[in-house]
């Protein structure tokens, strides 16, 4: 049940954004075991001649951007797993925005299953619960 968000620093496009969404939520599921039925993508749009990095804007750069913040259950993913996702999204947003600016970012949030959730219920209270329905064999 992971939240992705993401900046582009691109113009609003509706297409660009599906890509992206389509592309973030397969990586998301192939390589950190997510859903994709559980996971939500919000997708934010910020002009390169609003985006600085290391002084002039990515525009006066000729690059692109993004900024992936993605919030995850802690304990449910290994370092291993989440450096291989760093680099595959980095790849994959670079072949989808072209021009990728070396300065963009993925941020994985380990997030406390007594502090994350959604539909009203912690991660926490989602594991109580699956253990009492399905109970250990013995």
């Amino acid at each position: 049940m992971p939240i992705l968000t993401v900046l582009l620093s691109t113009a609003p496009d509706r297409a660009v954004s599906a890509k992206v969404a389509a592309t973030l939520s397969r990586l998301t599921a192939e390589i950190l075991h997510k859903k994709p039925e559980v996971t939500s993508i919000a997708i934010s749009h910020v002009d390169a001649e609003h985006w600085f990095v290391g002084g002039p804007s990515l525009a006066a750069q000729n690059k692109t951007s993004f900024f992936l913040d993605i919030r995850i259950t802690d304990e449910t993913n290994t370092a291993e797993e989440k450096a291989r996702y760093i680099e595959a999204v980095f790849q994959a947003m670079g072949d989808l925005l072209g021009q990728l600016h070396h300065e963009s970012y993925v941020h994985v949030h380990d997030v406390r299953a007594a502090a994350y959730g959604y539909g009203g219920l912690t991660q926490q209270q989602r594991a109580v619960v699956a253990r009492l329905q399905n109970p250990p064999l013995v």
